[in-house]
């Protein structure tokens, strides 16, 4: 349990896949459209998105020619939201 809550904060721990989930926040996207709002190559955010799957942070579909994809549990935003908390917390003091 402790080596897979690692894995998942590890799997966090880059601003890139932070931008990712937080475009992920109201349902599948197109790995295409998340390159569009992202200043990366498609080749990086696919490495990303590829960290993430293996995580189980992310979870992908292919649709014709698209791969879609979608936050695996809705409870990840929550800990991006505490994350965020405690930085906030942290620079006031």
């Amino acid at each position: 349990m402790i080596e897979n809550t690692s894995d998942v904060l590890k799997a966090l721990a880059h601003p890139v896949r932070i931008q990712i989930l937080k475009q992920l926040y109201d349902g599948p996207i197109c790995v295409c459209h998340i390159n569009e709002n992202i200043d990366y190559s498609q080749a990086n955010i696919s490495k990303h998105l590829k960290i993430l799957k293996n995580a189980h942070i992310v979870k992908s579909t292919k649709e014709g020619m698209y791969q879609y994809y979608s936050l695996k549990d809705e409870k990840i935003k929550e800990i991006i939201r505490l994350a965020e908390e405690v930085v906030k917390n942290s620079k006031i003091r």
